[in-house]
């Protein structure tokens, strides 16, 4: 077995979740999922099918995020993964909805965060170990930083 570092290759600041899921309708499944969670949502969907043809299939309402999520998608070759990217959104909006796709195994991550994928490779395939979202911690939240966290979600509007 290999161990294997993958860099998601994204923008600074644009949010995404990657996850695995079992069959290959689970992009028709998430594409539905993100149109009925957001209506005029910005996605694209890349998925890593495990299977037969084993080609990375995509969906999405956004070219420029579709041929990022196939990019990325290819670069992970995982088996039954799925990575989305979503302009003028955020994952909280969409990630239950997600989550609730039958197919849908787990979410390894959603985030806007720099990402890189652990993936081990054998003479059969490749598959996701874990992830690294971001950054190491610097220390622990002062009184200032929780008055701070707290009005920044009521700001944006996530909490009251």
């Amino acid at each position: 077995m290999e161990i294997k570092i993958v860099k998601i290759e994204k923008p600074d600041g644009l949010n995404m979740i990657l996850g695995h899921s079992h069959f290959i309708k689970t992009v028709e499944d998430i594409y539905e999922a993100m149109v009925n969670s957001v209506p005029m949502a910005k996605f694209g969907i890349g998925f890593c099918e495990a299977s037969e043809s084993c080609l990375v299939r995509y969906a999405g309402t956004d070219e420029e995020l579709i041929e990022l999520a196939k990019k990325n998608a290819y670069n992970l070759s995982a088996g039954h993964s799925f990575i989305v990217f979503m302009k003028d959104l955020f994952p909280i909006n969409v990630l239950n909805s997600i989550k609730n796709v039958t197919e849908v195994c787990r979410i390894f991550c959603a985030t806007a965060n720099p990402v890189e994928v652990i993936i081990a490779e054998t003479q059969l395939g490749r598959g996701i170990l874990g992830v690294i979202d971001g950054f190491a911690s610097k220390g622990i939240e002062t009184e200032d930083d929780v008055q701070a966290r707290k009005e920044l979600l009521r700001k944006i509007g996530y909490k009251q």
